[in-house]
C-alpha cells in the first residue's frame, strides 16, 4: 500500500443560477406545492420532520435573509495529502464551538463499508466535566457526517468502545456512574434502538469486541473490563454472561480466527503486559475457562513517561489477532509504549512504540521492536499507540509524536506499517498537522481522553482521533491509503477514471454511495442544489457515458441527467411528474456489476434521489430532500 493517501472531501465549481436565492424558494414552494398536489400527495408541513424519516438531520428554521446566508466552512485540516474530516460539526458540517470530544471509537459495516460510525466523550460545554455518549454516522465512506447529539440526552456517559459483527451489527458500549450499558443499532447508527444492562455497577474503561469467525460462537460479543471482569452475550446482546479472567487489569479485547478470546493489560507498569486467553467461551451453555498469559517484559527500562495529558493515560496495551489468509494467520499483536533508551550518561527518551509478537498460541512471545524511526530524543514522547490489521495481513500503527517540535505538548499523528507480520516498518511519516494537546481541556477533566480508535482494510486505515485544531477538542476521521466506499478492493479513483463508477457531482465520491441529493458537490442539500434541477427545465442534456463529455456549455461538470427521468434528453415538468408518479418504484444500482441503465434510457444517474438509500426512489425520499435543505 502507498504510503500517501489520497485527499478526500475534495470540491468543484458549478454556476450558480442568476436568480437571487429568495426566487428560488418562492419557485420551491410554488413548484413542490403544485406538482405534489396534482398526484395527490399529502405535504408535510415545511420544517416538520416527518416520523418516518429517523435518517434525516435535524432541520434549521431557515430565518437569515439573502445576506445572511450561511457561509462555507471547513470542517477538515490537510496535511502533505492527507486529510482529517471533523465529525462533531453542525447541520451544515461547521465546528460547533465552546464544546469538547474526546476518546473516539469506530466501526464499520464489513457488509457495507460505506457506513461508519464513531462514538465518542461528548461535552456540550468546556466549562462543565459533565459528558454524554455521543455519535455521529457517516452513510458515504466518511467524506461527511452527521452529528446527532447523545444516545441519552441528558444523562451522563462515558468511556464509549464501539464494534460492528459480521452481519452489520454495530455496538456502542458506554459507562455511566451506575452501570455499564450496551447500545445496539440495525441501521448503522441512524437509531439506537436497544439498550441493555452489562453491569449493574460501575466500571472504567471496558472494552468490546464481536466475534466475526464463521465459527460456532459467530456473533457473541465479548467485554472485558478492569480487574478481570468479563461479560458476555451469545443472543446479540440482549443477556450477558459475566465471569473473571483472572488476570488483573484488562485494557483491550480481540478475537483470533479459530475463536478463541484474547485480552491485554498493564502487567506491572508501562514495561510489562499480561493477560488471559480463552477458546471454549465460543461453546454456549460452558463456564469459560481462562489460561494466563505473562506478564512479558515489553521494554529494556522502566520508561520515564512524557509528562503528557494531564491526568489521563499516554497508553493503553492494544491485542489484535491475524485473520488474515496469509502465513501470519493466528498471530498475535501487542502494542503500547516502554523505553528503549539505555544510554545511562544522558537524559533518556522517554517512551517510544513498542510492539510484541506470538506465533505459538501465547506459549512464546517475539521482541519487543520499537516501532518509531526516530533517534532518541529526550524531548520526544510517542504516546496514544495503537494497531489493527488488514485481512491481507499488512499491520498498521498509528501514533501521537512530539519529536518535531521537542516539547511534550505539541504533537503530530504519525503513521507506520509492516509487510511481514511485524519483523520491520515502515519509515514513519506524518499524518496530521501540528496541534497543542494541552489546550481546550473540560472543566475538571485535563485530559485529551484515553486512547483513539482504528481499524484496517486490504487499501488503507479508518482513523478516529481527537485534536485540537479549533484551539478546542473535535474528533476527526482521517482516512490513510486509497476510498473504497464500496468495498470491492479497488481505489474508488479508479473506479471513477474507469467508468465502473459515475461521479455526477464531481465530488470525488462514487454516485453509488451517496447518500442525500448534492448536486454540487459541497457535501450539503441546499436551495443551490434545487436551482441546479430548476435550472435545468425544458434544456438539453448531454448523456453522461464514459465516451460522451459531461459538460454542458462550458459550464464544468454536468449532472441535469439527473433529472431526466424518462430519457428524451430533455429534462422537463414530465420528469417531475414521472419521478413523484413513480415513488416507491425500484432503482438500479450503479456498481461495477449493475449495468448502469433503467429501461433502456442509458445511463441513471438517479441512485443520488435514494436519499435512505434504500434501494427505492419513494416517498420517503422526497420528504427527505425537503427536509435536508439548508441554507447555501
Amino acid at each position: 500500500m502507498s504510503a500517501v493517501g489520497r485527499r478526500g472531501n475534495h470540491r468543484v465549481s458549478v454556476q450558480r443560477m442568476r436568480s437571487s436565492v429568495s426566487f428560488i424558494a418562492l419557485s420551491i414552494a410554488a413548484f413542490v406545492t403544485t406538482m405534489l398536489a396534482g398526484v395527490g400527495v399529502a405535504i408535510p408541513p415545511r420544517h416538520e420532520k416527518a416520523s418516518t424519516m429517523p435518517w434525516i438531520k435535524t432541520v434549521r428554521e431557515i430565518t437569515q435573509s439573502t445576506a445572511e446566508i450561511h457561509a462555507p466552512c471547513a470542517s477538515h485540516v490537510t496535511r502533505d495529502g492527507y486529510t482529517s474530516i471533523q465529525v462533531n460539526v453542525d447541520a451544515y458540517g461547521c465546528n460547533i464551538p465552546s464544546d469538547a470530544a474526546n476518546e473516539p471509537s469506530i466501526a464499520i459495516d464489513p457488509t457495507d463499508p460505506k457506513k461508519i460510525v464513531i462514538g465518542w466523550r461528548q461535552f456540550d460545554s468546556v466549562l462543565s466535566d459533565f459528558r454524554q455518549a455521543g455519535w455521529a454516522y457517516s452513510h458515504d465512506a466518511g467524506h461527511t457526517w452527521v452529528f446527532q447529539g447523545s444516545l441519552t440526552p441528558g444523562e451522563f456517559g462515558s468511556d464509549p468502545v464501539l464494534a460492528s459483527s459480521a452481519e452489520g451489527l454495530i455496538y456502542y458500549v458506554s459507562i455511566n456512574d451506575q452501570e455499564t450499558r450496551l447500545f445496539r443499532t440495525m441501521d448503522r447508527g441512524v437509531t439506537w434502538p436497544l439498550i441493555t444492562q452489562v453491569t449493574d455497577y460501575f466500571t472504567d474503561k471496558p472494552w468490546i469486541t464481536v466475534d466475526r469467525t464463521q465459527g460456532v460462537g459467530q456473533g457473541n460479543v465479548y467485554i472485558v473490563t478492569p480487574y478481570s471482569s468479563f461479560q458476555w452475550s451469545t443472543d446479540l446482546g440482549l443477556t450477558f454472561q459475566s465471569s473473571y479472567t483472572g488476570s488483573g487489569n484488562g485494557n483491550t479485547i480481540d478475537v483470533a480466527p479459530d475463536g478463541c478470546v484474547w485480552t491485554v493489560g498493564d502487567g506491572n507498569g508501562i514495561s510489562f503486559v499480561a493477560g488471559a486467553v480463552s477458546c471454549d467461551i465460543q461453546n454456549h451453555g460452558v463456564v469459560p475457562d481462562f489460561s494466563l498469559w505473562g506478564p512479558v517484559r515489553l521494554s529494556s527500562n522502566p520508561g520515564l513517561g512524557c509528562g503528557i495529558n494531564g491526568i489521563g493515560l499516554f497508553a493503553q496495551p492494544w491485542i489484535v489477532t491475524d485473520n488474515s489468509g496469509t502465513q501470519a494467520r493466528d498471530n498475535v499483536y501487542v502494542c503500547t509504549v516502554g523505553s528503549f533508551d539505555t544510554n545511562e550518561e544522558s537524559e533518556p527518551d522517554p517512551v517510544d512504540v513498542a510492539f510484541m509478537r506470538s506465533v505459538n498460541h501465547g506459549d512464546t512471545w517475539e521482541g519487543p521492536i520499537r516501532v518509531n524511526d526516530d533517534p532518541f530524543d529526550p524531548h520526544a514522547c510517542q504516546w496514544f499507540p495503537m494497531i489493527s490489521v488488514a485481512l491481507n495481513g499488512r499491520i498498521d500503527a498509528v501514533w501521537n509524536d512530539t519529536r518535531t517540535y521537542g516539547s511534550s505538548q505539541l504533537t503530530e499523528l504519525r503513521y507506520s506499517f509492516s509487510t511481514n507480520a511485524g519483523d520491520s516498518w515502515s519509515p514513519s511519516v506524518a499524518v496530521s498537522p501540528l496541534f497543542d494537546a494541552a489546550v481546550g481541556y473540560p472543566y475538571n477533566n485535563p485530559k485529551l481522553g484515553d486512547y483513539y480508535h482504528m481499524l484496517s482494510d486490504n487499501l488503507g486505515v479508518n482513523i478516529a482521533y481527537a485534536a485540537t485544531f479549533n484551539g478546542e477538542q473535535d474528533v476527526y476521521f482521517l482516512r490513510i491509503g486509497p476510498w473504497d466506499c464500496n468495498g470491492n478492493q479497488i481505489d474508488d479513483a479508479q473506479d471513477i477514471a474507469g467508468g465502473a463508477s459515475l461521479d455526477c457531482n464531481g465530488n470525488g465520491v462514487p454516485d453509488e454511495c451517496e447518500y442525500r441529493v448534492d448536486f454540487d458537490g459541497d457535501g450539503l442539500t441546499t436551495y443551490n442544489d434545487f436551482a441546479t434541477f430548476l435550472g435545468n427545465f425544458t434544456g438539453p442534456i448531454v448523456r453522461e457515458t464514459a465516451s460522451a463529455p459531461r459538460e454542458r456549455d462550458g459550464s464544468g461538470t454536468n449532472c441535469s441527467v439527473l433529472s431526466d427521468f424518462d430519457g428524451d434528453g430533455l429534462t422537463t415538468y414530465n420528469d417531475f411528474a414521472t419521478f413523484l408518479g413513480n415513488f416507491a418504484g425500484p432503482i438500479v444500482r450503479e456498481t461495477a456489476s449493475a449495468p448502469r441503465e433503467r429501461d433502456g434510457s442509458g445511463t441513471n444517474c438517479s441512485v443520488l434521489s435514494d436519499i435512505d438509500h434504500d434501494g427505492d426512489v419513494d416517498l420517503k425520499d422526497f420528504y427527505g430532500l425537503q427536509l435536508v435543505f439548508v441554507t447555501p
